[in-house]
């Protein structure tokens, strides 16, 4: 049974981060949704066999542990929270743009852009290095111009 909850667990998360990296917030939304419960049962599961009622004095060997199941209560109260303000999100991007995709920023493009131009340069200044690296060898081997050859 452990094994069959632990496949349940994993698939949760794959697809539930699946979801989480797509450019629509509706699938951000089912992604987190499905993470949530992942992260539940995975809590759940963890507080091991379903046992008596945690009551001050009683038999600790008998009775279930409170902490994983105050943890799931805590994560469902927050997924629920982060995805009321996602829906938000969507919904007032639908209404702006009849879109909901998420789009890259001006920042991240800029930046992306000066490294592509920091990584060109580079790779001249390297491309450089190596030529005059040659045409150095070759002088000092008496080869090439201006030597006996």
């Amino acid at each position: 049974m452990i094994l069959v909850l632990a496949c349940t667990i994993g698939a949760l998360y794959t697809i539930g981060a699946w979801l989480l990296m797509q450019r629509s917030l509706t699938r951000i939304v089912i992604g987190l949704a499905i993470l949530g419960h992942g992260a539940n049962l995975l809590l759940l599961t963890a507080g091991g066999r379903a046992g008596g009622v945690p009551i001050a004095g009683a038999d600790p060997a008998t009775t279930s542990d409170p902490l994983p199941q105050a943890l799931a209560l805590t994560a469902i109260v927050i997924t629920f929270g982060v995805s009321g303000f996602l829906l938000a999100m969507a919904y007032r991007s639908w209404r702006q743009r009849r879109d909901d995709t998420v789009e890259d920023d001006l920042e991240d493009r800029r930046l992306a852009a000066a490294v592509r131009r920091l990584d060109q340069d580079r790779a001249r200044r390297e491309t450089r290095e190596a030529a005059h690296g040659e045409i150095a060898d070759q002088h000092e081997v008496g080869v090439g111009p201006g030597g006996d050859g």
